[in-house]
């Protein structure tokens, strides 16, 4: 198995963990909704300390339900997943149509990007 496959692993079973720990050690069963989002947390701590508290503006859009709300937050994730996505593979197409070039020209990569930067000294001119 190569390094590269080691550290995905080890982040998959990460990330595995995170979800499952807290589900397995109960550490929401004190609550009435055990894993309410933040919002929903923060306003209860505010009427806890201030209970005549008015918040200085309202919510442009409220959703019917939770569920169209779930609903909008999982296509943002997924919209922004996939800006992320385009973005990163973008990059790579590019640096290895830039590799394919130079290997092409009969060149590496390095010794081209060494060459654009002026520190290359090919025949020793420079000693």
């Amino acid at each position: 198995m190569s390094r590269n496959a080691k550290i995905n692993t080890l982040l998959l079973a990460i990330v595995a963990a995170l979800a499952v720990l807290p589900l397995a050690l109960g550490l929401g069963d004190h609550k009435e909704e055990p894993f309410a989002g933040a919002d929903g947390e923060a306003e209860t701590a505010i009427t806890e300390i201030a209970p005549d508290y008015e918040p200085w503006f309202a919510p442009l859009y409220e959703p019917p339900s939770g569920e169209v709300e779930s609903a909008l937050f999982a296509l943002q994730a997924a919209l922004g997943a996939g800006v992320l996505a385009y973005y990163f593979g973008l990059r790579r197409g590019r640096r290895q149509g830039e590799a394919r070039a130079a290997a092409r020209d009969g060149r590496t990569a390095d010794a081209g990007a060494a060459d654009s930067a002026g520190t290359a000294d090919p025949a020793g001119a420079g000693a």
